[in-house]
């Protein structure tokens, strides 16, 4: 599992992308699934972060992380915010394939803020990847899903990370990320009518697509033992354009976005015949 981006960050969704990450089988390639060496990463995370986009206050939680996936090499490096993929081209510095994550419901049950908005139901998001090493110490992924069921929007994902070894089994990593979605997916989110205004929800509010979010990231993770992993890691996001504009957050919410917390791992390894 990558503990993703997009601020869901409510345990039921970091769950959701556990289940998700073990069909997804993150970064193996197509073929020849089912036989040879594999590991399974077991551990969680905890972390304060907005209990919905565009919300002012932090709470705490705490995800699993579960991660099934071949032994090997394996990527140079990975993020908590990339998606459950599945590598369907890679040529060295260069690699593509899917790309999914599972995207939790959100209600008025989850904040008073939420009073009359649009109820989102539980879905998911699937696309594609593709990311690059320009250097040894940088890597470029960008992703875009198609929402399902939750959305029927648009979403697109650019980061870039510089990573770096100071110590022997400890690597820091940071870098700016970006997301772009379409007016479908704003209108899901931050779209309010006249009746919903009427029932308790914000001004109506009628928004467009583009640039939804900006912000930096960073993380630093030490490799206790061979399996055993521990790390923390901090992001700011600030939302812009139609969704910083919207009724729900100019109300009720706040532009600024921070989520910051640690999280601990173990590998287990096993074959298959």
């Amino acid at each position: 599992m990558r503990f993703w981006g997009s601020f869901m960050f409510k345990p039921s969704a970091a769950a959701a992308a556990c289940i998700l990450s073990l069909f997804a089988v993150g970064n193996a390639h197509a073929d020849g699934w089912f036989s040879g060496d594999w590991y399974l990463k077991l551990g969680g995370a905890g972390f304060t972060a907005p209990k919905y986009q565009g919300d002012n206050k932090n709470e705490f939680g705490f995800s699993p992380i579960i991660s099934l996936g071949r032994q090997g090499q394996g990527a140079r490096f990975t993020s908590r915010n990339d998606s459950a993929s599945i590598s369907l081209l890679d040529n060295g510095p260069i690699s593509m394939g899917l790309a999914g994550r599972l995207i939790s419901p959100r209600d008025e049950g989850d904040s008073a803020d939420l009073k009359g908005m649009t109820r989102i139901k539980r879905g998911g998001e699937l696309g594609g990847f593709a990311e690059a090493y320009p250097t040894d110490w940088v890597r470029v992924r960008g992703e875009v899903r198609q929402g399902i069921r939750s959305h029927s929007g648009v979403v697109g994902d650019v980061a870039v990370d510089a990573f770096t070894d100071i110590a022997p089994g400890i690597q820091i990593s940071a870098g700016p990320r970006a997301t772009w979605v379409s007016s479908k997916y704003n209108e899901r989110y931050y779209g309010v009518s006249a009746a919903q205004a009427a029932a308790g929800a914000p001004s109506p509010y009628s928004p467009g697509g583009g640039l939804h979010s900006a912000g930096i990231g960073a993380a630093i993770t030490w490799k206790v033992t061979e399996n055993a992993e521990v790390g923390s890691f901090a992001e700011y996001r600030r939302l812009t354009g139609d969704a910083a504009d919207s009724s729900l957050v100019r109300e009720r919410g706040s532009k600024n976005q921070f989520i910051i917390g640690v999280q601990a791992s173990y590998k287990f390894n096993f074959s298959l015949p």
